[in-house]
Protein backbone atom coordinates (compact mmCIF):
# COMPACT_ATOMS: atom_id res chain seq x y z
CA UNK A 1 0.00 0.00 0.00
CA UNK A 2 2.84 2.65 0.92
CA UNK A 3 4.79 2.01 -2.84
CA UNK A 4 1.60 2.58 -4.44
CA UNK A 5 0.63 5.71 -2.17
CA UNK A 6 4.19 6.96 -3.57
CA UNK A 7 3.83 6.53 -6.84
CA UNK A 8 0.17 7.35 -7.33
CA UNK A 9 -0.41 9.85 -9.95
CA UNK A 10 2.67 9.58 -11.35
CA UNK A 11 2.90 7.86 -14.82
CA UNK A 12 4.46 4.39 -15.58
CA UNK A 13 6.56 5.56 -18.30
CA UNK A 14 8.73 8.14 -16.13
CA UNK A 15 9.55 5.97 -13.61
CA UNK A 16 12.75 4.66 -15.09
CA UNK A 17 13.97 8.22 -15.74
CA UNK A 18 12.82 8.84 -11.77
CA UNK A 19 15.24 6.11 -10.71
CA UNK A 20 17.83 7.08 -13.04
CA UNK A 21 17.93 10.43 -11.68
CA UNK A 22 18.04 9.03 -8.00
CA UNK A 23 21.09 7.15 -9.12
CA UNK A 24 22.97 10.07 -10.94
CA UNK A 25 22.03 12.37 -7.68
CA UNK A 26 23.50 9.58 -4.99
CA UNK A 27 26.77 8.88 -7.39
CA UNK A 28 27.46 13.28 -7.18
CA UNK A 29 26.69 13.56 -3.67
CA UNK A 30 29.35 10.23 -3.26
CA UNK A 31 32.25 12.55 -5.25
CA UNK A 32 31.44 15.95 -3.05
CA UNK A 33 32.22 13.83 -0.26
CA UNK A 34 34.89 11.90 -0.90
CA UNK A 35 35.87 9.11 1.04
CA UNK A 36 39.45 9.83 3.43
CA UNK A 37 42.65 8.26 1.80
CA UNK A 38 44.57 5.85 3.76
CA UNK A 39 46.36 7.15 6.78
CA UNK A 40 43.65 9.80 7.61
CA UNK A 41 40.72 9.60 10.04
CA UNK A 42 37.55 10.36 8.95
CA UNK A 43 36.74 13.27 10.33
CA UNK A 44 39.85 15.25 8.85
CA UNK A 45 39.10 17.97 6.37
CA UNK A 46 40.02 17.36 2.74
CA UNK A 47 42.32 20.31 2.68
CA UNK A 48 44.36 18.68 4.86
CA UNK A 49 44.45 15.25 3.26
CA UNK A 50 48.16 15.25 2.03
CA UNK A 51 49.35 15.67 6.02
CA UNK A 52 48.78 11.98 6.29
CA UNK A 53 48.04 10.67 2.44
CA UNK A 54 50.41 7.46 2.69
CA UNK A 55 49.55 7.10 -0.94
CA UNK A 56 51.26 10.34 -1.84
CA UNK A 57 54.28 10.08 0.25
CA UNK A 58 55.62 13.27 -0.80
CA UNK A 59 53.34 15.37 1.95
CA UNK A 60 54.23 12.90 4.51
CA UNK A 61 57.71 13.41 4.01
CA UNK A 62 58.10 16.90 4.16
CA UNK A 63 55.91 17.02 6.86
CA UNK A 64 58.22 15.03 9.32
CA UNK A 65 61.47 16.93 8.08
CA UNK A 66 59.86 20.34 8.77
CA UNK A 67 58.86 19.09 11.79
CA UNK A 68 62.64 18.20 12.88
CA UNK A 69 63.38 21.34 11.78
CA UNK A 70 61.62 23.24 13.75
CA UNK A 71 62.71 21.52 16.50
CA UNK A 72 66.23 22.18 16.04
CA UNK A 73 65.72 25.45 14.83
CA UNK A 74 64.02 25.75 18.61
CA UNK A 75 67.07 24.09 20.35
CA UNK A 76 69.31 25.95 18.66
CA UNK A 77 68.37 29.20 19.49
CA UNK A 78 68.40 28.30 22.95
CA UNK A 79 71.88 26.90 22.66
CA UNK A 80 72.79 30.61 21.46
CA UNK A 81 71.26 32.60 23.65
CA UNK A 82 72.69 30.59 26.28
CA UNK A 83 76.24 30.74 25.14
CA UNK A 84 76.20 34.36 25.45
CA UNK A 85 77.45 34.80 28.72
CA UNK A 86 80.35 32.46 27.73
CA UNK A 87 81.38 34.15 24.80
CA UNK A 88 84.95 35.95 25.34
CA UNK A 89 85.20 37.61 22.25
CA UNK A 90 83.19 40.99 22.22
CA UNK A 91 83.26 40.92 18.35
CA UNK A 92 81.63 37.84 18.17
CA UNK A 93 79.03 38.33 20.80
CA UNK A 94 77.66 41.51 18.81
CA UNK A 95 76.76 39.27 15.91
CA UNK A 96 74.60 37.18 17.88
CA UNK A 97 71.62 39.18 17.66
CA UNK A 98 71.73 39.11 14.14
CA UNK A 99 72.33 35.57 14.23
CA UNK A 100 69.64 34.56 16.26
CA UNK A 101 67.17 37.20 13.92
CA UNK A 102 68.28 34.26 11.03
CA UNK A 103 67.07 31.76 13.31
CA UNK A 104 63.53 33.22 13.14
CA UNK A 105 63.71 33.59 10.07
CA UNK A 106 64.73 29.78 9.55
CA UNK A 107 61.80 28.45 12.13
CA UNK A 108 59.46 30.79 10.43
CA UNK A 109 60.52 29.03 6.95
CA UNK A 110 59.79 25.37 8.45
CA UNK A 111 56.67 26.51 9.85
CA UNK A 112 55.59 27.97 6.41
CA UNK A 113 56.15 23.95 4.69
CA UNK A 114 52.87 23.22 6.31
CA UNK A 115 50.96 25.84 4.39
CA UNK A 116 52.10 24.59 1.02
CA UNK A 117 51.52 20.80 1.85
CA UNK A 118 48.02 21.47 2.81
CA UNK A 119 45.69 22.27 -0.12
CA UNK A 120 44.85 25.65 -1.26
CA UNK A 121 42.34 28.43 -0.17
CA UNK A 122 42.40 31.71 0.38
CA UNK A 123 43.78 32.04 3.65
CA UNK A 124 46.82 29.29 2.48
CA UNK A 125 47.66 30.91 -0.71
CA UNK A 126 47.54 34.45 0.96
CA UNK A 127 50.42 33.77 4.00
CA UNK A 128 52.23 31.91 1.18
CA UNK A 129 52.31 34.56 -1.23
CA UNK A 130 53.34 36.89 1.82
CA UNK A 131 55.63 34.88 3.99
CA UNK A 132 57.48 33.42 1.15
CA UNK A 133 59.59 36.25 0.26
CA UNK A 134 59.73 37.63 3.71
CA UNK A 135 61.42 34.99 5.43
CA UNK A 136 63.73 34.50 2.71
CA UNK A 137 64.39 38.25 3.06
CA UNK A 138 64.91 37.85 6.79
CA UNK A 139 67.21 34.81 6.44
CA UNK A 140 69.56 36.94 3.14
CA UNK A 141 69.58 39.84 4.86
CA UNK A 142 71.19 38.57 8.13
CA UNK A 143 73.75 37.06 5.76
CA UNK A 144 74.21 40.03 3.78
CA UNK A 145 74.90 42.12 6.81
CA UNK A 146 77.05 39.44 8.39
CA UNK A 147 79.03 39.90 5.63
CA UNK A 148 79.30 43.36 5.27
CA UNK A 149 79.90 43.27 9.02
CA UNK A 150 82.94 40.85 8.23
CA UNK A 151 84.85 43.33 5.80
CA UNK A 152 85.65 45.53 8.64
CA UNK A 153 86.68 42.48 10.72
CA UNK A 154 89.10 41.26 7.99
CA UNK A 155 90.04 44.84 7.28
CA UNK A 156 90.68 46.37 10.84
CA UNK A 157 90.00 43.93 12.98
CA UNK A 158 86.92 45.68 14.52
CA UNK A 159 83.35 45.90 12.94
CA UNK A 160 80.68 48.08 13.83
CA UNK A 161 78.27 47.41 16.24
CA UNK A 162 75.88 44.77 16.95
CA UNK A 163 73.06 47.04 16.94
CA UNK A 164 74.04 48.67 13.56
CA UNK A 165 74.68 45.24 11.77
CA UNK A 166 71.06 44.18 13.02
CA UNK A 167 69.21 47.47 12.68
CA UNK A 168 70.84 47.00 8.68
CA UNK A 169 69.37 43.63 8.83
CA UNK A 170 65.97 44.71 9.60
CA UNK A 171 66.37 47.67 7.24
CA UNK A 172 67.16 45.22 4.43
CA UNK A 173 64.07 42.98 5.35
CA UNK A 174 62.01 46.13 5.83
CA UNK A 175 61.93 46.79 1.50
CA UNK A 176 60.61 43.30 1.08
CA UNK A 177 58.06 43.74 3.47
CA UNK A 178 56.90 46.93 1.66
CA UNK A 179 57.23 45.06 -1.62
CA UNK A 180 55.31 42.15 -0.98
CA UNK A 181 52.56 43.87 0.44
CA UNK A 182 52.47 45.90 -2.18
CA UNK A 183 52.27 43.40 -4.72
CA UNK A 184 49.40 41.22 -2.53
CA UNK A 185 47.05 44.15 -2.85
CA UNK A 186 47.57 45.06 -6.67
CA UNK A 187 47.35 41.60 -7.56
CA UNK A 188 44.68 40.23 -5.32
CA UNK A 189 42.34 43.43 -4.97
CA UNK A 190 43.67 45.19 -7.94
CA UNK A 191 40.84 47.67 -9.19
CA UNK A 192 37.83 45.88 -8.68
CA UNK A 193 35.81 45.92 -5.67
CA UNK A 194 35.33 42.41 -5.15
CA UNK A 195 38.74 40.86 -3.63
CA UNK A 196 40.44 38.44 -5.90
CA UNK A 197 41.60 34.63 -5.22
CA UNK A 198 44.92 34.90 -4.26
CA UNK A 199 45.53 31.20 -5.27
CA UNK A 200 45.01 32.68 -9.11
CA UNK A 201 48.59 34.12 -9.20
CA UNK A 202 50.67 33.28 -12.55
CA UNK A 203 54.12 31.48 -11.82
CA UNK A 204 55.48 34.05 -13.71
CA UNK A 205 54.04 36.53 -11.15
CA UNK A 206 54.95 35.41 -8.34
CA UNK A 207 58.92 34.66 -9.15
CA UNK A 208 58.95 37.90 -10.36
CA UNK A 209 57.78 39.12 -6.79
CA UNK A 210 61.03 37.10 -5.44
CA UNK A 211 63.66 40.09 -7.19
CA UNK A 212 64.38 41.67 -4.41
CA UNK A 213 65.47 38.44 -2.72
CA UNK A 214 67.59 37.26 -5.32
CA UNK A 215 69.36 40.70 -5.12
CA UNK A 216 69.52 39.68 -1.30
CA UNK A 217 71.62 35.97 -2.61
CA UNK A 218 73.98 37.94 -4.45
CA UNK A 219 75.42 41.03 -2.28
CA UNK A 220 75.55 38.55 0.33
CA UNK A 221 77.68 36.27 -1.42
CA UNK A 222 79.86 39.04 -3.34
CA UNK A 223 80.35 40.56 -0.37
CA UNK A 224 82.00 38.15 1.33
CA UNK A 225 84.47 37.42 -1.11
CA UNK A 226 87.03 40.66 -0.32
CA UNK A 227 86.87 38.72 3.39
CA UNK A 228 89.25 36.16 1.81
CA UNK A 229 91.85 38.57 1.17
CA UNK A 230 91.48 40.75 4.35
CA UNK A 231 94.94 41.42 6.76
CA UNK A 232 93.30 39.40 10.11
CA UNK A 233 92.75 36.00 8.81
CA UNK A 234 90.66 33.98 11.55
CA UNK A 235 87.86 35.84 10.45
CA UNK A 236 88.17 34.42 6.91
CA UNK A 237 86.66 30.94 7.94
CA UNK A 238 83.30 32.87 8.75
CA UNK A 239 83.47 34.22 5.36
CA UNK A 240 83.68 30.41 3.87
CA UNK A 241 80.71 29.70 5.85
CA UNK A 242 78.75 32.74 4.33
CA UNK A 243 80.05 31.48 0.77
CA UNK A 244 79.11 27.88 0.92
CA UNK A 245 75.68 28.95 2.21
CA UNK A 246 74.64 31.28 -0.43
CA UNK A 247 76.02 29.44 -3.44
CA UNK A 248 74.27 26.46 -2.15
CA UNK A 249 70.92 28.70 -1.67
CA UNK A 250 71.23 30.14 -5.58
CA UNK A 251 71.72 27.06 -6.56
CA UNK A 252 68.61 25.71 -4.95
CA UNK A 253 66.61 28.74 -6.58
CA UNK A 254 68.24 27.83 -9.76
CA UNK A 255 66.43 24.80 -9.99
CA UNK A 256 63.24 24.93 -8.45
CA UNK A 257 62.60 28.74 -10.48
CA UNK A 258 63.10 26.30 -13.70
CA UNK A 259 60.48 23.95 -12.70
CA UNK A 260 58.29 26.04 -11.34
CA UNK A 261 58.06 28.28 -14.62
CA UNK A 262 58.90 25.36 -17.04
CA UNK A 263 59.38 22.20 -15.96
CA UNK A 264 55.70 21.93 -14.00
CA UNK A 265 53.37 23.18 -16.83
CA UNK A 266 55.37 19.92 -18.97
CA UNK A 267 54.42 17.39 -16.15
CA UNK A 268 50.31 18.63 -16.36
CA UNK A 269 49.91 21.67 -14.94
CA UNK A 270 50.00 23.08 -11.27
CA UNK A 271 49.80 19.31 -10.14
CA UNK A 272 53.56 19.57 -8.67
CA UNK A 273 53.46 23.78 -8.10
CA UNK A 274 53.09 22.94 -3.93
CA UNK A 275 55.45 20.43 -3.76
CA UNK A 276 58.54 22.39 -5.57
CA UNK A 277 57.83 25.02 -3.33
CA UNK A 278 57.40 23.49 0.01
CA UNK A 279 61.07 21.26 -0.78
CA UNK A 280 62.09 24.53 -1.99
CA UNK A 281 61.55 25.93 1.73
CA UNK A 282 63.00 22.95 3.50
CA UNK A 283 65.99 22.22 1.55
CA UNK A 284 66.91 25.99 1.88
CA UNK A 285 66.29 25.96 5.53
CA UNK A 286 68.77 22.92 5.98
CA UNK A 287 71.21 24.97 4.17
CA UNK A 288 70.90 27.67 6.89
CA UNK A 289 71.13 25.14 9.51
CA UNK A 290 73.95 22.85 8.44
CA UNK A 291 75.88 24.98 6.64
CA UNK A 292 75.88 28.34 8.31
CA UNK A 293 74.40 28.67 12.01
CA UNK A 294 75.82 25.10 13.41
CA UNK A 295 79.23 25.94 12.19
CA UNK A 296 78.69 29.87 13.68
CA UNK A 297 77.63 27.89 17.18
CA UNK A 298 80.82 26.13 17.05
CA UNK A 299 82.73 28.86 16.84
CA UNK A 300 80.94 31.98 18.67
CA UNK A 301 82.37 30.35 22.63
CA UNK A 302 86.05 29.94 20.63
CA UNK A 303 88.43 32.33 21.81
CA UNK A 304 90.12 34.74 19.78
CA UNK A 305 93.76 35.38 18.96
CA UNK A 306 94.25 37.96 21.69
CA UNK A 307 92.81 35.50 23.92
CA UNK A 308 94.55 32.62 23.34
CA UNK A 309 97.39 34.46 23.51
CA UNK A 310 97.32 35.93 26.94
CA UNK A 311 95.81 32.63 28.39
CA UNK A 312 99.51 31.28 26.81
CA UNK A 313 101.69 33.99 27.75
CA UNK A 314 100.46 34.43 31.86
CA UNK A 315 100.61 31.11 33.16
CA UNK A 316 103.89 30.59 31.86
CA UNK A 317 104.81 34.28 33.69
CA UNK A 318 103.51 32.75 36.83
CA UNK A 319 105.01 29.75 36.42
CA UNK A 320 108.38 31.09 36.05
CA UNK A 321 108.01 33.48 39.32
CA UNK A 322 107.09 30.84 41.49
CA UNK A 323 109.84 28.94 41.00
CA UNK A 324 111.76 31.42 41.32
CA UNK A 325 110.64 32.19 44.80
CA UNK A 326 110.65 28.26 45.57
CA UNK A 327 114.57 28.36 44.50
CA UNK A 328 115.38 31.33 46.78
CA UNK A 329 113.26 30.35 50.03
CA UNK A 330 114.89 26.48 49.43
CA UNK A 331 118.35 28.62 49.46
CA UNK A 332 117.73 31.21 52.48
CA UNK A 333 116.42 27.48 54.52
CA UNK A 334 119.75 26.39 53.35
CA UNK A 335 122.28 29.19 54.60
CA UNK A 336 120.21 29.61 58.20
CA UNK A 337 120.72 25.59 58.66
CA UNK A 338 124.13 25.49 57.90
CA UNK A 339 124.68 28.40 60.17
CA UNK A 340 122.53 27.18 63.04
CA UNK A 341 124.90 24.41 62.47
CA UNK A 342 127.92 26.24 63.60
CA UNK A 343 126.67 26.51 67.07
CA UNK A 344 126.19 23.29 67.96
CA UNK A 345 129.27 21.44 70.00
CA UNK A 346 131.66 19.46 68.13
CA UNK A 347 132.31 16.15 68.68
CA UNK A 348 135.96 16.12 67.69
CA UNK A 349 138.60 17.03 70.54
CA UNK A 350 140.03 19.37 67.98
CA UNK A 351 138.59 22.61 67.68
CA UNK A 352 136.97 23.98 64.67
CA UNK A 353 137.67 26.89 63.10
CA UNK A 354 134.10 29.05 63.21
CA UNK A 355 134.76 30.42 59.46
CA UNK A 356 135.18 26.87 58.71
CA UNK A 357 131.42 27.07 57.33
CA UNK A 358 132.22 30.71 55.38
CA UNK A 359 132.17 30.33 51.34
CA UNK A 360 133.03 33.68 50.43
CA UNK A 361 129.39 33.99 49.25
CA UNK A 362 127.02 35.18 52.07
CA UNK A 363 127.28 38.40 53.48
CA UNK A 364 124.67 38.98 55.94
CA UNK A 365 123.20 35.52 56.54
CA UNK A 366 125.97 33.83 57.48
CA UNK A 367 127.23 33.33 61.43
CA UNK A 368 129.59 35.44 62.50
CA UNK A 369 131.36 35.07 65.88
CA UNK A 370 132.07 37.92 68.22
CA UNK A 371 135.34 38.62 70.15
CA UNK A 372 134.02 36.73 73.71
CA UNK A 373 133.35 33.78 71.13
CA UNK A 374 136.80 33.82 70.38
CA UNK A 375 138.10 34.04 74.02
CA UNK A 376 136.03 31.11 75.03
CA UNK A 377 136.94 28.94 72.36
CA UNK A 378 140.36 29.44 72.79
CA UNK A 379 143.68 29.79 70.45
CA UNK A 380 143.03 28.47 67.08
CA UNK A 381 145.67 25.76 66.01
Amino acid sequence: MCHRSKTMGVPKALLPYLWLLGLTTKVCLAEATPSPPAGCGKDLQSIYYNLCDLSSAWGVVLEAVAAFGVVTTFVLTVVLVASVPFVQDYRKKSLIGTQAFLLFGTFGLFCLTFAFIVKQDFSTCASRRFLFGVLFAVCFSCLAAHSLSLNFLARRNHGPRGWVTFGMALLLVLVEVIINTEWLIITVVRSNDSPKDPCRVKNEDFVMALIYVMFLQVLAFVASWPVLCGRYKHWRKHAVFLLLTTSLSMAIWVVWIVMYIYGNQQEGGQAWDDPTLAIALVSNACVFIFFYVIPEISQVIRPGPEQIYEEDVYPTRGVGYETILKEQKSQSMFVENKAFSMDEPSSAKKPVSPYSGYNGQLLTSVYQPTEMALMHKGPVI
